[in-house]
């Protein structure tokens, strides 16, 4: 995990010992059995120990994982014959965006969703997966294709936020946010949204107007990052952990306020150690919740989706 948990040092000393006595109980034929038996149960228990208990700033540093699987590692996992689609037929395409049309099982269904960069080159080329206004434009322009042809439509978010650039300020940045906002609220076609990794600010919210919000276990998703938070409240981002912790934006905390809708299970250790089964407990999710939206009349659909967030931001002032 390469410095990202404070569990890494001495889990890898751990896991160091182990390889050790095995290749000495290989090579100098000496049963050390008990021994590597023991250090293996040590280090598993302390595994579930420590993410089964994982505090917000912890659930930050998961979502933000290098190796975490980005949209097109779960796309490429659960749906066929994925075909991408470009441009906004205004300005540019927007990398940062991918979107398309696919098979998900014997459905055809339209994916769009943010795509991070594995390494710096690749990052620079899709802008850490932040969305300039052309990126949101094409989300809308194939959201309405997807409208057209009555197919429903899987949103991946994984992103910082909408990029705060000059260029995508002078182009409308807060306009093709708010337009997407609109549009997805009265689309006539089931939305699944489903939050990966980061849901940052209106980056996030850009393309996340639907009927259902999944959450991967150690995903978050809030109105600002937690360096923003510290930065306007304490002028001093590095109390980012304290603000992570005020901005109840894990997956848990959410599912308490009723902002989403389900949380998916992700391997032990996190997403980032197991995509195959990420993307199977993915699949599971889409598939029911799809299964279920599609039994509701269109007109009751879009009301439901109304007032899912009228309902959404509900508070109680204190004494």
């Amino acid at each position: 995990m390469k410095g990202e948990l404070p569990i890494e040092k001495p889990l890898q000393e751990l896991e160091s010992k182990i390889n050790e006595l095995k290749k000495l109980s290989s090579h100098a034929d000496i049963d050390l059995s008990v021994e590597i038996n023991a250090l293996e149960e040590k280090a598993k228990n302390f595994k579930r120990d420590f993410f089964q208990n994982l505090n917000s700033w912890d659930k930050v540093k998961m979502a933000r994982h290098p190796q975490r699987p980005f949209t097109l590692d779960i796309v490429e996992r659960i749906f066929q014959n994925f075909t991408e689609l470009h441009g906004d037929r205004s300005f540019r395409d927007d990398p940062a965006l991918i979107g398309g049309l696919a098979y998900f099982d014997d459905k055809k269904i339209l994916i769009i969703g943010q795509q991070k960069g594995r390494d710096t080159k690749k990052n620079l080329a899709r802008n850490f997966g932040m969305l300039y206004p052309e990126g949101f434009k094409k989300g809308a322009r194939l959201m309405r294709m997807a409208e057209k042809f009555s197919l429903p439509i899987i949103s991946f978010i994984d992103t910082p936020g909408a990029y705060p650039g000059i260029g995508a300020e002078e182009r409308g940045q807060f306009v093709a946010i708010a337009e997407n906002l609109m549009l997805m609220s009265q689309l006539r076609v089931p939305i699944i949204i489903v939050v990966i990794g980061e849901g940052g600010s209106g980056g996030a919210l850009g393309i996340s107007v639907g009927d259902r919000i999944l959450m991967l276990e150690h995903s978050i998703y809030s109105v600002i990052s937690p360096e923003g938070c510290a930065s306007i409240l304490w002028r001093d981002a590095s109390k980012a952990d304290q603000a992570a912790k005020a901005l109840k934006l894990t997956a848990q905390d959410l599912i308490k306020f009723k902002i989403i809708d389900e949380i998916i299970k992700e391997p032990l250790e996190g997403a980032h150690t197991d995509y195959n089964l990420t993307a199977r407990n993915i699949k599971e999710s889409i598939k029911r919740h799809l299964s279920e939206l599609e039994k509701i009349c269109i007109e009751e659909l879009v009301e439901l989706r109304y007032e899912k967030y009228r309902k959404i931001g509900i508070f109680r002032e204190g004494d």
